[in-house]
């Protein structure tokens, strides 16, 4: 149904205005997050720490990491703040965990220190990256209610651990995977992996489709899931599939999808490829 169906009655064309409102509201939270001022594209740099110590042109002090964890040595006159506190000379971050990470302020910037694929890593977010101040939004399907669909959602016994790949070469991440989600899309039957989707029963799909590369990012989109009722049904609305930030900026660690999960049909809803990755 569009506004312009002359079929569609007054009712019809309040209900797709409404939606169309939800989904444009959605959207321009999406682009807030990623264009505050320490954001993914604030992102200068993303340096893989070693037992070596380094330095960096975007963040102070000298880096390394080891059996005690990351580790930082602020010259004179430099100085962090981590956790409400100014820190001086040497610091130790620790051993972080697997996905986690601290931000340490400095000036104006924040200073990413993180763990991802079993390394730790330091990223500098600088307000001031091109790449940020310049961005004008991202591209989007517009939103076609005929993209939400219905799925019935199926929980595995255990959570499996599902290894995939990541935006950075040689990288992997490791997810629990607490079920599948089966669904149809034009008389064809599918399915895909869902991982933990971050609030409480929330699910989280990573895939790639017949779009991909062409019209949208070629590596991944992801679609978030509330949490499927006491039946087991949940929605999925594609005009909510979204880029994760390696779309844009190739200082990200991004999942790709599980195998499974590269659908075989033309996902024709949600976040085109950025103008940032456009040919």
């Amino acid at each position: 149904m569009t506004v312009q169906d002359s079929a569609a009655g007054p009712a019809d064309v309040a209900a797709l205005a409404a939606f169309t409102a939800e989904w444009e509201a959605w959207h321009r939270r999406q682009e807030a997050t990623l264009a505050d001022a320490h954001g993914f594209l604030a992102i200068t740099g993303q340096h893989w720490l070693t037992v070596d110590p380094q330095r960096f042109p975007d963040a102070p002090g000298t880096w390394s990491t080891g059996e005690d964890g990351v580790t930082v040595v602020l010259d004179d006159g430099e100085e962090l703040v981590v956790d409400g506190t100014a820190v001086r000379g040497r610091h130790s971050f620790g051993v972080l965990p697997e996905r986690g990470g601290v931000n340490a302020v400095w000036k104006d910037a924040v200073i990413e220190v993180a763990r991802r694929g079993g390394q730790d890593l330091v990223r500098p977010r600088h307000p001031g990256h091109p790449l940020r101040t310049s961005f004008s939004g991202t591209p989007a399907y517009a939103p076609d209610p005929r993209w939400v669909l219905t799925g019935r959602y199926t929980p595995f016994a255990e959570p499996r651990p599902t290894t995939v790949g990541a935006a950075v070469e040689g990288l992997q991440h490791v997810y629990d995977a607490p079920g599948r989600i089966e669904f149809a899309l034009d008389g064809r039957e599918l399915s895909v992996t869902a991982f933990d989707g971050g609030s409480p029963g929330s699910l989280l799909v990573l895939f790639d489709d017949a779009t991909s590369g062409l019209t949208t990012y070629a590596a991944v989109r992801s679609l978030r899931v509330d949490a499927p009722d006491p039946d087991g049904r949940v929605v999925l609305d594609f005009n909510r599939a979204a880029n994760l930030p390696c779309a844009y900026t190739d200082f990200a660690t991004c999942p790709l999808p599980p195998a499974g999960n590269r659908l075989p049909v033309a996902i024709e809803a949600g976040e085109k490829i950025p103008h940032e990755r456009a040919a």
